[in-house]
């Protein structure tokens, strides 16, 4: 669903590829995280995403009251503390999409998919 917000001229609409687009940008600028991944689902491979593609790596639900979830599909680098890295990642994402949007985030689920060794 497409999040609406009424102004004084009209209304705006916002599409959740955008969100998703945003989100994935803000992510893998945080601190230990290599990029974003697909699943395969038929032979359950992961592949890392190119910044093209970031958003197969996120849903985002827009619900009726224009309250946004977040799920993370995220490729980390080898030796760094794992809930360092997702406390961060929700912290900075949950400000800057609310920022952005101006609509609530109430969720960001995080899924790890792979560990990565970074040269």
């Amino acid at each position: 669903m497409k999040g609406c917000m009424s102004t004084d001229l009209g209304i705006v609409t916002i599409d959740p590829e955008v969100i998703a687009k945003y989100a994935g940008t803000v992510a893998v600028e945080c601190f230990g995280i290599v990029g974003m991944a697909a699943v395969n689902m038929k032979d359950g491979l992961v592949h890392l995403l190119k910044k093209e593609s970031l958003t197969r790596g996120i849903q985002v639900n827009i619900d009726e009251e224009n309250h946004i979830s977040l799920n993370f599909h995220i490729i980390v680098a080898y030796g760094v503390s794992i809930s360092a890295v997702t406390e961060n990642l929700i912290s900075d994402v949950k400000y800057r999409v609310e920022e952005f949007s101006g609509m609530p985030v109430d969720k960001i689920n995080v899924y790890i998919e792979g560990v990565r060794v970074i040269d």
